[in-house]
């Protein structure tokens, strides 16, 4: 800090007392126009009370914050009490193959009924600290020290905490209202009736402050919805509706003005009101409004604690190191420029070269911190939550039965399917263009044997390029393995309930973008008739869709990003029309490689033979040679100008077909239960515990049925 403040701080000191009745005045009109009206309860000027280096912040309306004091006389609040010490966090270090601390001795704890804030400049470790405790570290991590629930290891049962993450992975085309409804069906047991989930539903709702929402549709990318701060809410409600005592938020006021975030922060400071619940937030620079909400105060920097303790006490302990907070400046922003040392060289550059080092600055604070009372009141808070030793956790909640959760993830993703016009819709308009094109190209080709290459044609670009186009589905299925993966890593449902909601919930739509463009194509173009012979036609194009869908599932469970999954998906596909024996008849098609394996374990080669022999096989067609009529006969073609394996019929080919959905399917349930493992999961309380403690539970962090 500059030494003029630092000599000017008895100054103000001296003078503060004479001060107070018109500094008094003047804060309560300045606060006054700082939030509207409608946030903000403006209290008496004689009741505010001036500290020596900045204003007290006036409480909010509907938020009374408990003290410490209040919680020990008698006035105990069930819940969880998390506590953590000497955690250490590290992570590979791809510069010199060593390890690197994110993480060092760090202690807190956070106590039921009140909201513990984690704040720090960038890369200090605050979200480190928050999934450590939530147990979502990366399996590459490396993590010791103790983190006990209520005194104990224990990891926690399924609904008995929930996480909020800082993007808002929402189903952009529901409503508020079918979000949490349908959410509140997966999450609350068959034990409680459709009725009482909707009331849950609908309470969360209120709760959070979206009751005049609730018919409104989330809203995303070219469609007008919900503001960054009621889809945060949102979030939230799906998150809460368990009822869990344990709630963390990682930057829940992330991209939100002052005022949204003001709101959002409000309410959930009421949750903690309620039932006792534990909240723990990092938070990166919230305003004044907002850091007043706060019970507690976590503030780090390089993964080293710089101050734990009653966030209304933060100020008093940077002033008495030398490092006063100006009056009416954000306490927050002052805490974090304090202790960045991000711009050191910037300041040195705009001639504040008598400022001390931020680092200087920073090891002054942590010694400080370690030699204060509030260290050892922080390590007493500990020892006694441990020394309580409360073991009874909640019981585990049940989830929905697992027929429940495919019934409502297949209506959920069916209505989905149907507002999203980019899913089916776009691609049935497409698709009717190119049939009709398709149609009028090779309209009426006759029956004559010149028109055999005609209709090899048309057949291959049916199997080929019509199925080829399901890659276009590709950014709704990211959308969809996004909100999957979140609402999975919550425990909200199983991997296979998914997969089997998914293929149900497709399967109407790609039938009707099979039916239509098919029956225009085929009819147009005069294929056999007979409308055994066009069903199976329809049947060998919807079951190649529905493989390519299958594909493009495992693809997007494998490369969440819209440009590189579109170039793996159509590069699969490219490969697999090359080898289908089209292009190179089999026999002519190199062998390594290209036919053994690609050409039999590629759909295109069933699809192309079982065409051709449903559009060949039986038939016979005229033509002239030296004058003379003469027949060929469809076996013929199919086995000396197609070279297709006449051994069995076309049913056969069918039924690979539809046999590599089943298997893609499978093979997509598996990918995405290693992915689980190899991605960050939920790893659990996995920390070493005092050998005083002698109760152990091991449990399933979150469990959910693997069906």
């Amino acid at each position: 800090m500059h030494e003029g403040t630092i000599t000017a701080f008895p100054l103000c000191l001296s003078l503060s007392l004479s001060l107070s009745l018109s500094l008094s005045l003047s804060l309560s009109l300045s606060l006054s126009k700082m939030e509207p009206s409608s946030y903000i309860e403006t209290q008496n000027p004689q009741e505010v009370e001036i500290t020596s280096h900045a204003p007290k912040l006036q409480q909010h309306e509907g938020v009374r914050r408990t003290s410490s004091n209040d919680k020990t006389e008698g006035n105990t609040i069930n819940g969880l009490s998390l506590t953590w010490k000497d955690l250490c966090v590290t992570v590979p270090d791809g510069k010199n193959g060593g390890r690197r601390s994110i993480l060092q001795g760090v202690t807190g704890y956070a106590r039921p009924g009140e909201i513990l804030a984690i704040m720090g400049p960038s890369g200090s470790g605050k979200s480190t600290l928050l999934d450590a405790l939530a147990g979502r570290l990366h399996s590459k991590t490396r993590q010791s020290g103790d983190i006990l629930v209520n005194g104990f290891k224990k990891t926690l049962a399924y609904g008995t905490s929930a996480y909020v993450t800082q993007d808002e992975t929402l189903i952009t085309t529901l409503t508020v209202r079918e979000s949490v409804y349908y959410s509140a069906q997966l999450q609350l047991p068959n034990s409680m009736s459709k009725a009482d989930k909707k009331e849950r539903a609908e309470i969360t709702i209120r709760e959070m402050g979206l009751q005049d929402s609730m018919d409104t549709r989330i809203g995303g990318w070219g469609a007008k919805g919900l503001s960054g701060g009621q889809k945060r809410r949102v979030s939230i409600c799906i998150e809460i509706l368990t009822r869990p005592k344990l709630l963390f938020l990682d930057e829940p006021t992330s991209g939100l003005d002052s005022a949204a975030a003001y709101y959002v922060m409000r309410r959930i400071a009421k949750l903690d009101q309620h039932e006792g619940r534990t909240i723990i937030a990092s938070i990166h620079q919230p305003c004044s409004e907002v850091f007043e909400l706060f019970d507690n105060l976590c503030l780090l920097s390089s993964g080293k604690t710089v101050y734990f303790g009653h966030a209304s006490s933060a100020m008093e302990f940077f002033a008495l190191n030398g490092f006063p907070c100006p009056g009416f400046q954000n306490p927050s922003d002052h805490f974090l420029r304090t202790i960045n040392k991000d711009f050191d060289d910037e300041d040195i550059e705009q001639g504040l070269s008598g400022r001390k080092p931020t680092e200087e600055v920073i090891k002054t604070l942590i010694d400080s911190y370690k030699s204060s009372t509030n260290y050892l009141e922080v390590n007493n808070e500990v020892a006694e939550i441990c020394k309580k030793g409360d073991g009874a956790l909640e019981k585990k909640k049940n989830h929905a039965s697992f027929s429940t959760q495919c019934l409502v993830l297949t209506r959920r993703s069916f209505i989905n399917m149907h507002r999203d016009l980019g899913y089916y819709w776009l691609r049935l308009g497409i698709y009717i263009a190119l049939s009709i094109g398709l149609g009028t190209l090779f309209y009426d080709v006759g029956s004559n044997c010149s028109s055999i290459q005609a209709r090899s044609s048309m057949l291959m670009f049916v199997a080929s390029f019509l199925t080829f186009m399901a890659i276009g589905g590709f950014p709704s299925f990211v959308e969809d393995m996004k909100v999957f993966e979140r609402e999975r890593l919550n425990g909200h449902y199983s991997t296979g309930a998914f997969v089997v909601a998914n293929t149900l919930s497709s399967a109407p739509y790609l039938l009707l973008v099979s039916v239509i463009p098919a029956a225009l194509a085929y009819y147009l173009t005069g294929l056999r008739n007979g409308f055994d012979h066009y069903g199976y036609y329809t049947s060998v194009l919807f079951s190649c869709m529905l493989l390519v869908e299958s594909i493009m599932m495992i693809v997007a469970s494998l490369v969440p990003n819209y440009l590189m999954g579109i170039i793996v998906g159509a590069g699969i596909q490219g490969f697999m029309i090359l080898g289908g024996g089209f292009f190179r008849l089999p026999n002519d098609l190199p062998a390594p490689f290209w036919k053994y394996p690609l050409f039999y374990v590629g759909f295109h080669k069933y699809a192309y033979q079982g065409l051709f022999k449903n559009e060949f096989e039986g038939v016979e067609y005229e033509y002239n040679e030296a004058g003379v009529r003469k027949i060929m006969n469809g076996e013929h073609i199919l086995r000396d100008t197609w070279q297709v394996e006449m051994s069995y019929s076309k049913w056969v080919d069918l039924e690979v077909i539809l046999a590599m959905v089943v298997i893609c399917r499978v093979l997509f349930f598996v990918i995405i239960k290693i992915v689980e493992k190899v991605k960050p999961h939920l790893s659990g309380l996995t920390f070493v515990v005092p050998k005083k403690q002698v109760m152990q539970v091991s449990v399933k962090p979150l469990a959910t049925p693997s069906h």
